[in-house]
């Protein structure tokens, strides 16, 4: 009996500190309105949710959601709404998708430019955006102070769009722990960023030609993974401006950096984890710039595998650039001449596997 009586206890105990459920938080439970099997079109029904509760958290269940069309949240701070998906929550776009337009668009509507207004800084967390090989992700389309956290974006043409942002461009958005896998398209892109001023950290993107395409500057990368470059001259960050990256790692792409203005970058790696290439006479660049090579660059690691390939540190258009690599850590004999002048207290290292040119 006293067993029973304990094991009632603790039971009892155990259900009243039980985390409460999305109802009893509050929250807007999607399913109460709408059926998550992956049969019938809801894009209607979200819209409809997210129109009728302005500053509301909205739920989604574990589930498919499937979608024929972008679903569109307000930035107008009084309008906005919050967005969380369970762990195994699916908004997956169905067969015959045509929009150019993302699968959810963050600020897609009621655009506003208000940090001040309670409501500001709403967000998408959590769940798998799953583009079916055909649809882009997520874009931010308007507002700031948007955050994006822990979403997994599956087969997508694009995984994330930034777009400028209400603040003269300036987007102030704050993305982390994403998760991007493409669809190996030819103009397939991971991140695509416009705007200014916006801090992406912890992510990890494959299975597309182009990892990052930064056309906005100030914009803050913080462990940012590109691995596995698809398609003919791909490249792992693409950077038209001026950007400060932080232990970001191009992985076998055929170009590392793409760099065309004075970015910093500190404790990055460029590297090829394969002695293989595609083609004969292919060429691995760690840095390539459309110009004079003016970026900034500290202790960063390049590891070049294998002799079919033209392995090159630096290519630069034209010479005279101000940039430098300072305590570059490379494979031992893979520095030309012309490189040699931007390399400052070189460190040379027989990296694993790696050869030289």
């Amino acid at each position: 009996m006293k067993i029973k009586t304990m094991m009632a206890m603790a039971v009892a105990s155990f259900a009243a500190v039980a985390a409460p459920t999305a109802a009893e938080r509050g929250f807007v439970v999607a399913t109460d309105y709408m059926k998550a099997d992956g049969k019938a079109d809801v894009s209607d029904a979200i819209q409809k949710l997210v129109n009728a509760n302005p500053n509301r958290t909205i739920y989604f269940p574990d589930g498919t959601y499937l979608l024929s069309k972008p679903v569109c949240t307000p930035a107008n701070p009084r309008f906005s709404v919050d967005l969380q998906l369970s762990n195994y929550a699916v908004f997956k776009a169905a067969p015959g998708w045509n929009s150019t337009e993302a699968m959810v668009r963050l600020g897609g509507i009621h655009p506003a430019n208000d940090i001040r207004t309670p409501g500001s800084c709403y967000s998408l967390t959590g769940g798998v955006i799953d583009g079916s090989g055909a649809a882009k992700g997520v874009s931010i389309d308007s507002g700031r102070e948007t955050k994006v956290q822990r979403v997994s974006m599956k087969n997508v043409l694009v995984g994330l769009h930034i777009k400028h942002g209400a603040n003269s461009g300036s987007s102030d958005c704050d993305i982390a722990d994403v998760n991007i896998v493409g669809n190996n398209a030819q103009n397939s892109i991971g991140v695509l960023v416009d705007g200014y001023d916006n801090t992406l950290s912890n992510m990890r993107i494959a299975g597309m030609n182009v990892g990052v395409r930064l056309n906005g500057g100030g914009n803050l990368m913080l462990n940012i993974h590109p691995l596995s470059g698809q398609g003919t001259n791909s490249v792992g960050f693409l950077d038209f401006a001026q950007n400060h990256y932080r232990c970001c790692y191009s992985d076998h792409f055929d170009v590392g950096f793409f760099l065309a203005g004075e970015s910093l970058l500190d404790n990055c790696w460029a590297w090829w984890y394969s002695p293989h290439v595609s083609a004969p006479g292919a060429r691995r660049i760690a840095v390539k710039c459309p110009g004079r090579f003016m970026a900034h660059i500290t202790n960063m690691t390049i590891g070049f595998r294998g002799t079919n390939a033209t392995n090159v540190v630096l290519d630069a258009a034209k010479d005279g650039g101000s940039g430098f690599f300072l305590h570059p850590i490379m494979n031992a004999g893979m520095v030309n001449e012309k490189e040699k002048k931007y390399l400052r207290h070189l460190v040379r290292l027989p990296l694993p596997g790696a050869s030289g040119r």
